[in-house]
């Protein structure tokens, strides 16, 4: 930043209504210089809420990822509880002992495999 240009910096003064500059260059230099603070005035202003919209963001995007980390915990202990339902109940089913890989899992019309599930059936 220039020197002089800062934003507490009080010595301009703009020149009283009895005070004539000596030329039309020394008015057209007044002009500018005014034009000039009240552009910077403006240029900081848009600065800070610029800085603050960000601000507001980061803390609602830090809130966000806060909720879906809580989420993610919570789905990786119920898979971690599915699964161990899971592979508790496939040595008690008898439908799946003599079946290949492929059959595994029978298409969801198939009653005989949850008559011993206890546990809701989730769908996606």
């Amino acid at each position: 930043m220039a020197q002089g240009s800062d934003s507490n910096d009080t010595s301009y003064k703009s020149p009283s209504p009895g005070s004539r500059p000596s030329s039309s260059d020394d008015a057209k230099k007044v002009m500018r210089r005014e034009k000039n603070r009240i552009a910077a005035q403006k240029s900081r202003m848009r600065q800070t809420q610029k800085a603050d919209s960000l601000h507001l963001e980061s803390e609602n995007l830090e809130k966000e990822n806060a909720a879906l980390r809580k989420e993610v915990k919570q789905l990786t202990e119920e898979a971690k509880y599915l699964s161990s339902v899971l592979s508790s109940h496939e040595p008690l089913c008898t439908g799946l002992t003599a079946q290949t890989p492929d059959l595994l899992y029978p298409p969801h019309h198939s009653s005989y495999h949850h008559q011993h599930i206890a546990v809701p059936h989730y769908q996606h």
